[in-house]
């Protein structure tokens, strides 16, 4: 293996990169010594040998691997083994900036040509590219599939050819963007040339989508599974969603979060919120100016303890390893947009959480949204399965983790780390309950939203109740045992359970659905949860005071913050760890890179176990490749050295 290191490196920036291509021989030993010598880790993770063996024996393949499995070695690893150019093509430009920083610092020649550069600093880096000093390009897309650069690479030797985030390219995928429709031209234009397609979220549907656009009939697909199972999972109804949202933030002060908003306007509201009660918070949204957008997204990637409130328009491609709750505020648009979107939380494999709000306002929503989209019948229909699959998932029996999995075609046991295997009280049967609930909306005429079938059901006679003349049904008070709270909590059960469905043209109004209709007949029963209801037992779960406003329903426990390697860690070895954090946070901001670019906490907790005295011993460190240990060897080393005199 052939690895050029050059020069001792204290400067404020680095230049392009250091290792050249490697001149290939046993590509099989030399994955190994790229894996070690360049990236510093001792061995593969579960799968990315299978990925990197399949590209280097020049066949193109898809990848599914849950974030923080490593996706960005499958193709890393074989691009500097095969030599030549590679081309990552990436959705944004914060991504490929922030992974072209952290591969330059490793020691290799990467680069991105992108809109944020000047023109001059572009043709620059097209200059290198065309000399072959260059081993990784990284482009959007839409750079890429413009006539001029795709005849200006065909010139070149390219070897590898790497998708990222390549569910963009499935129409059925949670974010698909038109512009990546035209990679599919990829396999014509660059005949012979061995492509990798990663995501972490893909169902088998858009598996197969991904695979035919960009390979056709002829490629190897790997999933390697989607558990997340240090994200610690909960989902909660609304009951008082800003005193919700406080309350659990709070439980994570000084952590890095996000909390997503469905509305430009929710976000604003509630990052101000936030900011109110001593949160350090930033607002994210497509409306806002591009700098101040961008700015704070910088903020969020280089500073600790910031808390992001965005829209869905924040968060592909984020690679803060340290993200330690994620809060829905709203009901995501499906289960793979879920599952994306909370699977920015816990990236470095220690405890975090993922809590979601919801309720029936946020189920009528989303239907709406589906039937404004367009797209077709075939797509509609597909979009509302989609949704029924989160509900499922929100009114789960029993481990939501199974309920999440099972719908990835993944079958594991009970998780032991949800709010449903944490408390462990069981469903009850509510035939009983959901009967006198149907009856209500049927003798109501199924037009009525869930606000007015409660207050039948609980015996109002109100304004609206009168008008009606639904004070002389059978079914008015029927339900006087028990209060509006715990009819809302059922109503919202039978929805999601497809046992009552919500009209479509807006107005909100449940009808009985064909379980439903099951139900009054006695040919079905519903499992009901009445734990889930704000004053359920009499109590307030996790010592939220203030009323039932405050409560949340089945909150899990705090998950702890200190990562796993932390966890071993002697008090004096933590004051060791502040001290080398503080050294990273200098070297990462006079380099203009996020903290974990320079190392990672677990590399810096190894070091503040191991203790390392000598290059030697540095060298052995977890994440300290050949240009890692000479730029930053000597500064850490005198850090340990002075805090163990």
């Amino acid at each position: 293996m052939n690895i050029a290191l050059s020069g001792t490196d204290d400067a404020p920036s680095d230049a392009a990169g250091d290792v050249a291509a490697v001149d290939a021989v046993d590509t099989g030993d030399e994955k190994h010594r790229v894996l070690a010598d360049v990236f510093g880790f001792p061995g593969f993770r579960p799968g990315q040998a299978d990925v990197i063996d399949t590209l280097l024996a020049g066949d193109c393949t898809l990848a599914v691997m849950p974030t923080g499995a490593g996706k960005s070695l499958c193709f890393q690893v074989p691009a500097l083994v095969l030599g030549g150019l590679t081309i990552v093509v990436s959705p944004l430009l914060a991504l490929m900036q922030d992974q072209v920083s952290a591969l330059q610092l490793a020691g290799v020649r990467a680069e991105t040509i992108n809109s944020a550069k000047d023109r001059m600093e572009n043709v620059e880096i097209w200059r290198r590219v065309a000399a072959g000093e260059i081993s990784l390009l990284y482009l959007s897309p839409e750079r890429l599939m413009t006539d001029r650069m795709l005849a200006a690479l065909s010139q070149l030797p390219i070897s590898l050819i790497a998708v990222d985030e390549a569910h963009c390219i499935s129409q059925w995928g949670p974010a698909f963007r038109p512009e990546y429709s035209d990679l599919s031209r990829l396999r014509e234009l660059f005949p012979g040339i061995p492509m990798v397609a990663l995501t972490a979220t893909a169902d088998e549907v858009t598996r197969r989508d991904i695979a035919e656009r960009l390979f056709g009939p002829n490629a190897k697909i790997f999933v390697q599974g989607f558990d997340r199972p240090n994200i610690q999972l909960a989902v909660t109804f609304k009951a008082d969603w800003k005193q919700q949202t406080l309350s659990f933030v709070d439980k994570h002060q000084g952590e890095s979060g996000i909390v997503y908003c469905l509305s430009r306007k929710k976000t604003e509201e509630t990052a101000a919120l936030l900011q109110a009660n001593g949160v350090t918070a930033l607002a994210y949204h497509a409306g806002m100016e591009k700098g101040q957008r961008d700015d704070n997204q910088d903020r969020f990637m280089r500073e600790d303890g910031i808390v992001m409130v965005a829209t869905i328009a924040f968060g592909m491609g984020i690679d803060k390893p340290d993200v330690r709750f994620v809060l829905h505020t709203d009901l995501p648009a499906s289960m793979e947009a879920y599952y994306q979107e909370f699977g920015r939380a816990g990236r470095d494999g220690s405890p975090a959480q993922a809590l979601m709000l919801y309720g029936l306002g946020d189920i009528r929503m989303r239907r709406q949204f589906i039937e404004q989209e367009g797209g077709g019948e075939d797509r509609r229909r597909q979009e509302h399965k989609r949704l029924d699959a989160l509900l499922a998932y929100c009114e789960a029996p029993q481990c939501r983790r199974q309920t999440l999995l099972a719908y990835f075609s993944e079958d594991k046991p009970a998780c032991g780390n949800c709010d449903l295997c944490l408390d462990t009280t069981p469903a009850v049967d509510g035939t009983h309950l959901a009967q006198l609930a149907l009856a209500a909306v049927r003798d109501t005429g199924q037009r009525f939203g869930a606000s007015h079938v409660v207050d039948v059901l609980c015996g109002s006679n109100n304004e609206k109740v009168r008008k009606f003349n639904h004070n002389r049904l059978d079914s008015h008070g029927s339900g006087k045992g028990r209060g509006k709270p715990e009819w809302q909590s059922i109503l919202r059960q039978l929805v999601a359970g497809g046992y009552l469905e919500l009209d479509m043209e807006g107005y909100g109004g449940l009808a009985i659905g064909l379980r439903g209709q099951a139900i009054l007949r006695d040919e079905d029963t519903f499992p009901y949860r009445p734990d889930a209801t704000p004053m359920a037992k009499g109590k307030f779960k996790d010592g939220v005071k203030g009323g039932a406003k405050g409560v949340l329903g089945r909150t899990p426990k705090t998950a702890k913050s200190a990562s796993l390697e932390e966890q071993n860690l002697s008090e004096r070895d933590l004051d060791l760890l502040g001290a080398l954090k503080a050294l990273r946070s200098t070297l990462s901001q006079a380099r203009n890179v996020p903290a974990y670019v320079v190392f990672s906490d677990r590399s810096l907790a190894d070091m503040a176990l191991q203790k390392p005295t000598s290059v030697e011993e540095f060298a052995a460190i977890h994440g300290v490749g050949q240009a890692k240990l000479k730029k930053f060897a000597a500064q850490f080393i005198t850090v340990i050295t002075e805090h163990n005199y």
